[in-house]
């Protein structure tokens, strides 16, 4: 028994009536014997990055399970033969969450910081004028930690489990003409860069991340 991860990308034309029908179908063909289905979250309707089978739109389902690897081979040849699908994909799962969000190292607490004071602080500073600087820091491009440990945040905890489907997290690492930033300009281990390239195929293959970003105008 190992621990997989399935996305469905749905035809937007579906109903739910019809999804749940083929969830259930999908999901019998592995929770046979001792195979367990553990999360099941439905994304909706969401925009594709580009369009798959001339498809702008797709119903996005996430399911985590436990199963028997001898199972796949049969529930991927009945949704590829499935129209409704536009498409799918199983991986391990190494403990991403079924949303968009990656794992990330708990931060430390700001040692004697009282919600009162910090209520007088964001007064004191709004009267000075530094509310605005803290707003253009947030907005400010990224910047990386060097060092063998995981890519950092801006003034965030380092990142310890890479979630592919954590668009906003991924959308930092490539660059405008669909590149994956190299080692030299991020500073990463090299560990975490192997898992940031197919971190981000996988999210290509999903249309949750354009192979190009295109400019309009």
């Amino acid at each position: 028994m190992r621990d997989y991860e399935l996305v469905v990308i749905f035809h937007p034309a579906l109903g739910e009536d019809a999804i749940q029908q083929k969830l259930e179908r999908f999901h019998g063909l592995v929770s046979g014997g001792d195979a367990e289905i553990g999360v099941v979250d439905h994304w909706g309707g969401r925009r594709l990055a580009y369009p798959i089978q001339k498809q702008t739109t797709g119903y996005y389902v996430v399911t985590q399970f436990a199963g028997d690897p001898t199972d796949l081979p049969e529930l991927e040849r009945i949704m590829k033969l499935d129209e409704g699908v536009l498409r799918y994909l199983i991986v391990l799962n190494e403990g991403q969450p079924s949303t968009g969000m990656s794992v990330v190292a708990e931060p430390p607490a700001a040692p004697g910081a009282e919600e009162s004071g910090e209520a007088d602080d964001a007064e004191d500073r709004q009267e000075d004028g530094e509310e605005e600087d803290d707003a253009a820091k947030r907005t400010s491009p990224p910047e990386f930690s060097g060092g063998r440990g995981h890519r950092r945040r801006i003034e965030g905890p380092p990142i310890t489990i890479l979630n592919y489907k954590d668009v906003a997290t991924l959308s930092r690492f490539v660059t405008e003409q669909g590149k994956l930033l190299p080692r030299r300009t991020t500073r990463v281990a090299a560990g975490f860069q192997r898992k940031l390239g197919r971190a981000v195929k996988r999210a290509r293959y999903l249309a949750l991340l354009p192979y190009v970003r295109r400019h309009d105008g």
